[in-house]
């Protein structure tokens, strides 16, 4: 095969329709596949041998790519697009968004192909099936945004951004929306940049609230690319971290708070766990009430119960003048500790012995009880086997302690885990193991006397 960048704006055979020339213009010669298209049945007819080729080149170039073979891919592709002269309307209809879904993915792989190759294939695409024209757009300028050039991906969407063919359709404009709203990240790339050259500018200069006023005026162009999208129910989080960052520098903090809340609790939206983390984040920021910041981190809790998140939850909980919250507390402390991921959080194993201890001196042994009713069945397999004994004294002897600790309240005595660890002769540890049996022996939930 000769140079794959040349292949494109090679000519091809007068037997094929201009569409198909377009498509391979940009100079990658690829010869067409005899051998394989010959071992297609015949039925007959013209129109059976022709969906029986087509769909048997469509067959091996799927099979070349989940085989990464981009180069055989590439060559079947080249024999693929004699699907666009196919008798069946549908399937010609169909055609040009399958060409441009495999034709970017042998080009963006293909060791011999560069952002020329690539440009030049996605701007025939567009006017081949003109219904794409948008959606290939998009993906053309993430592309570029992806090979970091900004400038030409900025004027790919400014020319998708003012494209219309016929009547405006509901998935024209969210896709329009989208073009414009990456248009807007563009933008607030720029700004952010120069938001960090801003905060090295001393505050009494002129050129600090001439850069200001400056930012201002950006921050206000930025919004309006942004703020559509945000509207329509989705999953929208790079530009509602960006729209909010800029509300925020102009000083709207109930517009940015308007934002999150919606975007958060709106049901229109699918469930989101950064939706209320944002949130949460800028109630913090805002000093907000307890009772607001509990609000927000219930809802991720019941989203995704082992966030790092949590441990913060837990101490809020903790020091919360309400029982139900400090009872809470507990149960947070357990979820967490419920996944494999988090198992070796020594920071949710000093928390739990710690809020063990607490709890029981409070004479709050049944909320101990409840939370362990669902879990003596297994967390002893999970936690406490002997096997993770030894592996926790071998690489994190603190962890081992503090999970030796939580295993001998809720075990007693008899544990195996708490029988290793307590039988380690470590002598700068030896203190802290002492005081561990007398806590074991004081506070353990299967001591009779307690």
């Amino acid at each position: 095969m000769s140079d794959f960048s040349d292949e494109l704006t090679r000519p091809v055979a007068k037997a094929v329709r201009v569409e198909t020339s377009m498509l391979s213009g940009t100079g990658m010669y690829i010869p067409w596949l005899r051998k394989e298209m010959e071992t297609v049945e015949t039925g007959g007819k013209k129109e059976k041998d022709f969906a029986k080729t087509t769909n048997a080149c469509l067959d091996l170039i799927q099979e070349a790519l989940l085989k990464h073979q981009w180069q055989k891919a590439a060559e079947y592709m080249h024999s693929y697009l004699q699907i666009l002269e196919d008798s069946d309307t549908s399937k010609r209809q169909a055609a040009p968004e399958i060409i441009w879904r495999l034709g970017s993915e042998i080009l963006y792989y293909h060791p011999k192909s560069n952002v020329e190759t690539f440009s030049t294939f996605a701007d025939r695409m567009k006017n081949i099936g003109v219904m794409n024209y948008l959606k290939i757009s998009l993906q053309h300028a993430l592309y570029l945004l992806h090979h970091g050039m900004l400038e030409d991906a900025n004027r790919n969407l400014s020319q998708a951004e003012t494209w219309r063919y016929g009547e405006k359709s509901s998935s024209q404009e969210i896709l329009i929306n989208l073009i414009q709203a990456y248009k807007g990240l563009l933008q607030y790339y720029t700004w952010s940049q120069k938001k960090m050259e801003l905060s090295k500018l001393d505050e009494e200069d002129y050129a600090y609230s001439t850069a200001t006023q400056n930012m201002l005026n950006h921050s206000c162009k930025t919004s309006v690319n942004l703020g559509a999208l945000i509207q329509i129910p989705g999953v929208w989080d790079p530009f509602v971290k960006s729209y909010v960052e800029m509300l925020e520098f102009c000083g709207d903090q109930d517009g940015a708070r308007e934002v999150l809340t919606n975007y958060a609790y709106d049901e229109k939206f699918p469930s989101n766990p950064n939706a209320h983390i944002y949130l949460y984040n800028f109630l913090k920021r805002e000093k907000a009430p307890k009772e607001k910041l509990i609000s927000v981190l219930k809802i991720l809790y019941q989203i995704v119960p082992s966030h790092k998140l949590m441990l913060e939850f837990h101490r809020i909980l903790r020091n919360s003048e309400k029982e139900e919250h400090r009872k809470l507390g507990l149960e947070v402390l357990f979820a967490v500790l419920d996944f494999a991921g988090c198992t070796k959080n020594i920071t949710a194993w000093k928390y739990l012995a710690k809020y063990l201890k607490q709890t029981l001196m409070g004479s709050h042994l049944a909320w101990v009880q409840e939370q362990w009713h669902s879990r003596r069945n297994w967390w002893p397999t999970f936690h406490f086997s002997y096997f993770w004994a030894k592996s926790d004294w071998t690489e994190d002897k603190a962890l081992a302690c503090e999970k030796a600790l939580v295993a001998g309240m809720l075990l007693g005595k008899g544990c195996r885990y708490f029988r290793y660890i307590s039988k380690q002769g470590h002598q700068a540890l030896k203190k802290k193991i002492k005081r561990m049996n007398k806590s074991v022996k004081r506070y353990s939930i299967v001591n009779p006397g307690l």
